[in-house]
């Protein structure tokens, strides 16, 4: 049996010609500063080969080989990203992991109901059951014991708020309902000719006064000159929101609605924008800030219906379970099976062992915090990813290759041990399992490592080492090797706060638990604590959004929050057109004679428009194809072979490179490309300072990590910035971030923080929060358990500090 997987001669991207093994069986890490190229390694290279084999045996040709000349031992991969999340408004941490199915089940089985008839409590086990055939279904019913009265039996499908028997009728089992929010849409002490209806605006307002006044006219309220809405008596103000058509009017006149425009006929404000709404699914642009959501006052956000929220078992209904913490969960469970009768635990066992297995696999990676009900679009990559990797455990494949993305980033160091168990046991259960990480605590477990490098982009792409630990530490090309033997810890350098703290008092949201705290302005402030402490909601929902119980923030220009949500789904979207380098760009193309003899604009050098692009991918390199039972693949454009461009287009150079070349550089070479463009340069200059200069300028947005996403929208804030003193709200800004590209990171914060800007980030870097001015701790736990703060101050206070878990690591 093949012990070791062989890459020879990867030239994927930056790679150079790398040749490298990889034991089996094994726990890789592979490591190197961001950019160096470790994922093309693992995923572009290795797992790509991998699947084009698997499903090249299956008889599926022509799918497109990596730059790389040969792999040998190679097994199936599985590949876990950090970008997979899912937005889907329905799917939420119990349906990923399914264990609200098994939940649903032992409500099913086990769920105590009022009788319809007699409004007695039965036990379904009790029940007597009957099954019906009706209109070609066999339908379940059940006998009240107490009083004979006959009853549709409640199935697993009345738990489920996405089914309709079970879900709220009112949001359709979202928990939310839409609603418009008035006092954006309307200014009530404004006249409608003095701008009092926000959409109304130019002469569009003109034409839509004339159509208003004819309405009001036909319904005998006419209306005065500059009169204020909050003037208008009911009929008027009915009129203006819900048109003519609508209840409201109905119920307050006899006249018929007018026939035409002219004659008065009017559709309302609201309603309008409602018809705008549906009509385009939601997606509103500019106009999405007249809505809002808010929790469905029917089923209070529960989206199960109210019968469905009746069924009890042990006194609680399914959506108060599903509200629990999933520590909670797991004593709630272990209560069942102390109180269920035998007959209770014979019928629901199997469903509460799955519960059990997966809650404490989960809580073993740290997202003890998280309940069932919680949305997989509020998570970031990494719970996301930790959700998949407790999965992956179900499984008892062998010899499967799993490919991991930084599998601690969002981790406290606490939990970093329960991550390197887990990857263990995949381990040992016969699976390769290599791992791309920054964290030196996951390297001291590893059986191999393999550091990538030295550098990023062009100075990147080459291997610096492989080995043990001790292989690395005594290379004298590693970058990794100080930070592994901890030599190069950022030395303290506390600088003097600004005169005006930020106080919070009394902060409740989430799980809080009434914080009060002084925040140094002018610092550099890290928050800290094991996931679910309470960290994102004191910082981003509390001091970001509702303020109201902060004071010190009107020293402040503006408040800048840059979170770790996607910048954007769009393919089309790149570091360039983000940054609007590009738009500078084509315009350096388009100034040039050969483009000014052919007619060219800077219209023709866009890949978004057509003109210059090639019309087979519209511009984007590629086509895609479908793969049947997997993920579509992205295929070269045979075309233009990933070119973009036009042959036209293509010809027409900048010193020496035309506009796909730009493209295909990094951030860095482009800097040298374009130096006498001093407004593209001042951009590439900065992304590179920030840490981001292997980025390609033509690297689509969707394929960046959580942290590189977040530079880029600092880099975005820093460039638009004036002498405005601002509050930077940073989370985890180290995400993706090697020890050596830290520095960088911390050079520029310091330069903000001197010119009398104020940054207060989440954190769990050790590297970063060693390098703060002062720290503030939550915990001591997450979820319920979490929400106090338990130590403040200085690296040294917090290191001297015995409560403060974050402390202990420092």
């Amino acid at each position: 049996m093949t012990e070791w997987i062989h890459i020879e001669h990867a030239n994927e991207h930056n790679l150079k010609d790398v040749s490298v093994k990889i034991p089996k069986r094994k726990l890789t890490v592979i490591t190197g500063v961001s950019g160096s190229g470790k994922s093309t390694l693992a995923h572009d290279i290795l797992f790509n080969e991998s699947q084009r084999q698997y499903l090249e045996a299956m008889g599926m040709q022509g799918i497109e080989k990596p730059k790389v000349e040969h792999i040998s031992g190679a097994s199936p991969a599985i590949s876990l990203k950090q970008q997979e999340t899912s937005s889907n408004p329905r799917s939420t941490v119990g349906t990923k992991t399914a264990m609200y199915t098994s939940l649903r089940m032992i409500y099913e089985k086990l769920g105590i109901r009022s009788c319809p008839n007699c409004e007695k409590k039965v036990n379904p086990v009790q029940a007597i059951e009957e099954t019906e055939h009706i209109d070609g279904d066999f339908i379940v019913f059940q006998r009240c014991p107490h009083c004979e009265h006959r009853y549709k039996k409640f199935t697993r499908s009345h738990f489920s708020y996405n089914t309709i028997e079970g879900a709220c009728q009112k949001c359709k089992g979202i928990g939310n309902v839409i609603q418009i929010n008035e006092n954006t849409l309307f200014n009530m002490e404004l006249s409608i000719e003095n701008g009092a209806i926000a959409l109304w605006t130019g002469r569009y307002l003109e034409y839509q006064i004339e159509n208003i006044k004819n309405t009001m006219n036909y319904y005998d309220v006419p209306l005065e000159e500059n009169t204020p809405l909050k003037k208008f008596n009911e009929l008027q103000y009915a009129l203006l929101c819900y048109g003519t058509s609508s209840k409201e009017i109905r119920n307050n006149t006899n006249k018929k609605e007018p026939k035409t425009v002219g004659d008065g006929k009017f559709e309302g404000v609201m309603t309008n924008l409602w018809r705008k709404y549906q009509e385009k699914s939601g997606d509103m642009g500019k106009e999405s800030i007249f809505f809002f959501s808010d929790t469905c006052p029917d089923c209070n956000g529960t989206k199960l219906n109210g019968q469905s929220r009746s069924v009890k078992v042990m006194d609680r209904s399914i959506t108060e379970i599903a509200a629990l913490d999933l520590e909670q969960l797991l004593e709630w469970i272990s209560d069942c099976r102390l109180n269920f009768t035998k007959e209770d635990i014979n019928a629901v066992d199997v469903y509460i062992r799955d519960i059990e297995t997966k809650l404490k696999r989960i809580k073993r990676l740290g997202l003890g915090y998280l309940t069932l009900e919680r949305g997989t679009n509020t998570l970031s990559g990494g719970e996301s990813q930790r959700i998949r990797l407790s999965a992956i455990l179900d499984s008892d494949l062998t010899d499967v290759v799993y490919i991991v993305d930084e599998p601690t980033a969002s981790l406290h160091a606490k939990d970093t041990e329960g991550i390197i168990d887990i990857m263990k046991k995949l381990r040992d259960k016969g699976n390769t399992v290599i791992v791309i990480e920054h964290n030196t605590d996951v390297m001291r477990e590893a059986d191999f490592l393999i550091e990538i490098g030295p550098k990023a982009g062009r100075f990147g792409g080459e291997l610096v080492g492989t080995g043990t630990l001790e292989d690395l530490k005594n290379n004298e090309k590693s970058l990794i090797k100080d930070y592994i033997s901890k030599k190069n810890q950022p030395k303290q350098d506390i600088r003097e706060p600004g005169k005006t703290p930020i106080h919070i008092q009394n902060a409740t949201r989430h799980n809080l638990a009434s914080v009060s705290v002084a925040v140094p302005a002018e610092s550099l402030v890290s928050v800290t604590g094991v996931s679910g402490s309470g960290k994102s909601s004191l910082i981003f929902d509390v001091v970001g959004e509702e303020r109201s119980n902060v004071s010190g923030l009107d020293q402040f220009d503006e408040i800048i929050t840059i979170n770790q949500t996607s910048i954007t789904k769009m393919k089309r979207s790149n570091v360039a057109t983000y940054t609007n380098a590009f738009t500078d760009i084509r315009n350096v193309f388009a100034k040039l004679e050969e483009s000014r003899a052919q007619g060219l604009t800077s219209k023709h050098f866009s890949f978004n428009t057509n003109g210059g692009r090639c019309e087979t991918c519209e511009g984007l390199g590629y086509v895609m194809s479908n793969m049947l039972f997997f993920n579509d693949m992205e295929v070269v454009c045979p075309t233009c072979k990933g070119k973009r461009f036009k042959e036209n287009i293509l010809n027409i150079t900048y010193n020496d490179f035309n506009i796909n070349d730009c493209l295909e550089c990094t951030v860095e070479e482009a800097s040298d490309i374009f130096k006498n463009e001093s407004k593209i340069y001042k951009v590439l200059k900065l992304l590179t300072e920030i840490g981001l200069g292997y980025l390609k300028l033509g690297q689509s947005l969707t394929t960046l990590s959580g942290g590189e996403g977040q530079r880029l929208k600092l880099s975005t804030s820093l460039l638009k910035k004036n002498k405005q003193k601002s509050l930077f709200l940073l989370d985890e800004p180290s995400t993706g971030l090697h020890p050596y590209d830290i520095q960088y990171l911390l050079e520029l914060f310091n330069r903000l923080i001197d010119k009398g800007n104020s940054i207060i980030m989440v954190e769990h870097n050790l590297h970063m929060i060693n390098k703060s001015d002062w720290i503030i701790d939550l915990g001591p736990e997450g979820g319920v358990k979490g929400g106090n703060i338990i130590a403040e101050g200085t690296p040294n206070d917090i290191k001297a500090n015995l409560s403060s878990v974050t402390g202990q690591y420092l």
